[in-house]
């Protein structure tokens, strides 16, 4: 598959344990790894500004109150390195996640010869899978992470201002980084660094203090991997101010995901997203005030 033309079935979210997609991007490949899915109650976490009816919404895609939720990784070859963009849940979340082992077997990556990991943030289900038995799942890999993230969340005076749900982030952030760190493989950066060969990384703060998206550019194509941008693509692509109980700033959050939409949907570009539907590929295209999905191997 070449990044201008996807037709590749997208699995549903049901057999998504242990699954993968490839796509190219100019001379780099995408394999899209499935760490799972697991289900979101939206009217526990969803927040919908005044005017906007989520039910509404809801009912217009045909989800009901909980809404199965992919959580995906994307192994990057690139530069002759093997880059991986975040680990998944382990099993941090329950039996539904945990998979990205089995997705990086079936791709027939060894976890031994991955180079780098970029993280998005570190939350539990984009951090946990670092660690596998106690020990480093990715024991020659480079882990990097946003500078004011690593900060925060290693800080654990820092837990009266996240939501209680989040607090235990702290110690789990502090198990899993803490082998890297202590072989020197754990590095922080700023926005618009480069971070890997044709991946820079940008600035999407609101989710969470250091909340990062990543920009892989090969031979005028591009792909960018929005972490967290999105959760329920359903209702956030139609109504963009809807935001997540967890993102720690909640305008900041929603004005990232609009000023995202558009440049996406203005540029035509590949977009990677953790929670969209598996392999979370594809474009955005306008419509009126609102945005729509187009995931890969749709027509």
């Amino acid at each position: 598959m070449v990044a201008s033309s996807a037709h590749a079935d997208v699995l549903p979210a049901s057999t998504v344990g242990g699954a993968t997609y490839r796509l190219k991007v100019g001379q780099d490949e995408v394999i899209a790894l499935s760490d799972g899915d697991f289900g979101l109650d939206t009217s526990q976490l969803l927040i919908a500004p005044a005017g906007v009816r989520l039910p509404m919404l809801l009912q217009s895609a045909h989800d009901g109150q909980v809404v199965t939720t992919s959580v995906n990784a994307y192994l990057v070859k690139t530069g002759g390195k093997l880059v991986l963009i975040d680990t998944g849940a382990a099993d941090q979340l329950g039996d539904s996640l945990g998979k990205l082992g089995k997705s990086l077997a079936k791709a027939g990556i060894d976890p031994s010869k991955i180079d780098a990991v970029l993280l998005t943030h570190l939350h539990i289900d984009h951090v946990s899978g670092l660690m596998h038995g106690g020990t480093p799942t990715f024991p020659n890999a480079t882990v990097w992470v946003d500078r004011r993230e690593l900060a925060f969340w290693s800080d654990p005076s820092n837990a009266p201002k996240v939501d209680p749900v989040m607090r235990g982030t702290f110690d789990v952030v502090a198990k899993t980084l803490s082998p890297y760190r202590d072989k020197g493989r754990l590095k922080t950066f700023t926005g618009g660094a480069k971070v890997a060969p044709d991946i820079v990384a940008t600035d999407t703060v609101g989710h969470t203090p250091g909340h990062t998206s990543f920009v892989l550019k090969s031979q005028g194509q591009q792909l960018v991997f929005w972490g967290d941008l999105i959760h329920v693509g359903d209702v956030q692509f139609p109504a963009p101010a809807i935001t997540i109980r967890f993102d720690f700033d909640q305008p900041a959050a929603a004005q990232e995901r609009n000023k995202a939409l558009a440049r996406a949907a203005s540029s035509g570009t590949w977009i990677a997203g953790s929670h969209l539907a598996f392999p979370g590929m594809g474009h955005v295209k306008k419509n009126g005030d609102a945005f729509v999905w187009e995931p890969a191997g749709k027509p």
